[in-house]
């Protein structure tokens, strides 16, 4: 009897170690929070609601970028799109940036695939025969090679492509899926039965119009669409492998096509459902409001599978919240970037919503635009014909525009740099770059992002500037410079990882009366601490002799 109870005691523990299935399915263009469980009580979503009280919910996910191709290279390597040489939206995913699907195979022994809508990680859209001479000839696209299973066909086609890879994937493997949807994309046709647009509720990032209305009801009628072909994707999953221990996450590639939306830094276009479900592991009813990546899902998912997170990853796991436990890795920041978006080239007429440069950085409170190419007039992505915009065009033309709206769209050029308060203007519409009581948020925001560009060698103009020649500066002054192996330094002495070293950090393998002298000369605000730009640019005034 003690011989079988240690049999069935070991066959336990086996089980319980056996890395989870996972499943991640990802919607197209969908905004936090166009989901019933997210407060839109118009929205008939179901199958998503019960999965999400099932489950785990997070508020605060924001995509690498307000786009699909560099948000989804974003989720797939960890990285931001500027460290992984992918912010130009025709752009194939460089081959030596692994994507997490292949390390799961690789180092766990996963069956990996992908199926439903394009990946978009092979180059994007049309191309002109020089490019893909390019293509053909340097072998750019990689992801039949990445994966065991690759489609592309589209969202009506996943239960016979799901089939597929099913019949494909070997009993005794864990396997990986990434399930694409076309919904909620533009246009907004697949939705049968949409909320009435004169009950819904206008978000207050969006003027009240009746074209506002009208493309709200057909947007969200999309995602109601989504809810469907979502449970008929758990349902097959669950007749082909099982779900009794399987990870599933669902998630928007980036936001809704809509002013301030998709292609824009702002809320609308970067933050996006997150629900999670795993059977044994996950509580039901988890709620989350912490700041939370798109370059998280790669290291949480890896963790999930018991490996060891790649030093090159710069995403944070988020599995401690997902199991309920204490998170004490939880981000002060996201970033994000804005490239070129479609296929189209420059030239002098170039609208922002083809070509735009920007970066920003959001903490809880506060988010900070970065603009570089402010001459760009905006225009929204994909649905600058649509009722929604022509009515706020039409409004604008007669004057009637409320002002916040106004100065949001139609200035040009455009400011440099954005700040929103988002305690008080959560939908981020009064601009409060350089205001006296702004300050201390903008450094420290400024700080974070050019910390952020210096460690993924951004090709921008940095944010912060040093201070000019001869001028500010006693004698004997270094000149002052960034270097991204500083910032690399100061993130490993900072060991409490609060943004600042004492001098204990600091003079951590340094010889004690160096350690002092130095200290004190970079301590150039004299507050008992050397913070990461007295740290990285190196100005030092009247540096100590040797």
């Amino acid at each position: 009897m003690i011989r079988i109870l240690a049999l069935l005691g070991a066959l336990s523990a086996s089980l319980a170690a056996a890395p989870p299935n996972i499943l991640f399915i990802l919607s197209d263009d969908h905004s936090h929070p166009f989901i019933g469980c997210y407060g839109r009580k118009e929205m008939k979503t179901p199958n998503l609601d019960r999965f999400a009280a099932e489950g785990w919910m997070g508020r605060r996910m924001f995509t690498g970028a307000p786009q699909c191709v560099p948000s989804r290279a974003t989720i797939m390597t960890g990285r931001s799109p500027v460290a992984c040489r992918i912010t130009r939206f025709s752009s194939p995913l460089p081959r030596d940036e692994i994507t997490f699907p292949e390390m799961l195979k690789k180092d766990a022994g996963y069956f990996v695939g992908v199926c439903g809508r394009s990946y978009h990680l092979d180059g994007s859209g049309r191309v002109p025969g020089p490019t893909e001479e390019v293509f053909e000839e340097h072998h750019l696209r990689t992801f039949a090679d990445r994966f065991d299973y690759v489609d592309s066909t589209g969202q009506e086609n996943l239960p016979a492509r799901m089939g597929e890879f099913f019949d494909k994937r070997p009993k005794d493997k864990p396997f990986f899926l990434w399930v694409n949807f076309s919904d909620p994309h533009h246009p907004w046709n697949s939705g049968k039965t949409p909320p009435d647009p004169a009950k819904l509720e206008v978000p207050g990032f969006l003027p009240d119009l009746p074209g506002v209305r009208e493309d709200l009801s057909r947007y969200e009628g999309e995602i109601e669409h989504a809810d469907g072909d979502f449970q008929r994707v758990l349902d097959l999953v669950k007749e082909r492998a099982g779900l009794e221990n399987t990870l599933v996450i669902f998630m928007g590639d980036n936001g809704m096509a809509f002013p301030s939306g998709k292609g824009s830094l702002h809320d609308p276009g970067l933050n996006v459902p997150l629900l999670a479900w795993w059977p044994g592991v996950i509580k039901p009813g988890g709620d989350s409001s912490a700041l939370i990546s798109g370059e998280d899902i790669a290291p949480t998912c890896l963790e999930a599978a018991g490996l060891k997170v790649p030093e090159r990853i710069s995403g944070v796991s988020f599995l401690p919240l997902l199991r309920g436990e204490s998170f004490p890795k939880e981000r002060k920041h996201i970033f994000a970037e804005r490239g070129p978006h479609g296929s189209s080239t420059f030239d002098a007429s170039t609208l922002a919503s083809s070509v735009d440069y920007s970066r920003c950085v959001r903490s809880a409170t506060h988010k900070l635009i970065y603009n570089v190419t402010p001459y760009q007039k905006y225009s929204p992505v994909d649905s600058a014909g649509d009722p929604s915009w022509k009515d706020i065009v039409a409004a604008h033309e007669q004057k009637k525009l409320p002002a916040e709206f106004e100065a949001f769209w139609f200035t040009h050029p455009r400011p440099v740099y954005e700040l929103y308060d988002l305690q008080t203007d959560p939908n981020e519409l009064r601009n409060v770059y350089g205001q006296k009581d702004q300050e201390e948020a903008t450094l420290a925001l400024k700080n974070a992002l050019q910390r952020k560009m210096i460690l993924d060698f951004d090709y921008l103009p940095l944010p912060i500037a040093p201070p000019p020649r001869g001028k500010g500066q006693g004698k004997g002054t270094a000149k002052a410079k960034t270097d991204p192996k500083r910032a690399e330094m100061f993130l490993k002495l900072d060991t409490d990882k609060d943004g600042k070293l004492s001098k204990t950090e600091f003079s951590a393998k340094r010889n004690p009366a160096d350690a002092t002298k130095w200290f004190e000369a970079r301590d150039q605000n004299k507050d008992g601490f050397v913070d990461e730009p007295e740290y990285i640019t190196n100005t030092v005034p009247n540096p100590p002799k040797p």
